[in-house]
């Protein structure tokens, strides 16, 4: 699992900007690319096998033990349907120390969830 902060952009698609013209006309200019809606997070679990799920925070908000905790839900969710099989064998989570992380609320989840959490070492640049 591991976050980090994106730009959020409202891409427009190659079919949107398309115009009819004739062929002996000029094509037609093209606006500059919008700034980005600002910056979100995103979380983003993965295993050997590739990217299991990712989420992008709401703008504004916090990760908070309840939030990461409804993530580990998800989590659980998504492994039973894209990856079946690996709940039976075992589950090793890898996250830092963040206070959300930590928190009560998530390592409960993480049992109930039958996640098993690796240590992590406390000054890892990971």
């Amino acid at each position: 699992m591991d976050e980090t902060w994106t730009y959020q952009f409202d891409r427009e698609l190659k079919s949107a900007s398309m115009q009819w013209r004739k062929p002996s006309s000029s094509p037609t200019k093209k606006a500059k690319v919008t700034q980005s809606s600002g910056k979100v997070m995103l979380s983003c679990f993965w295993d050997c096998d590739g990217i299991i799920m990712t989420d992008y925070m709401e703008k504004g908000k916090t990760v908070t033990g309840e939030y990461y905790s409804g993530l580990l839900k998800r989590l659980r969710s998504e492994l039973a349907r894209r990856r079946r099989g690996k709940l039976r064998s075992g589950v090793l989570l890898l996250h830092d120390n963040a206070p959300a992380h930590r928190a009560r609320q998530t390592v409960e989840t993480a049992e109930r969830c039958g996640f098993e959490i690796l240590p992590h070492p406390p000054y890892s640049p990971d």
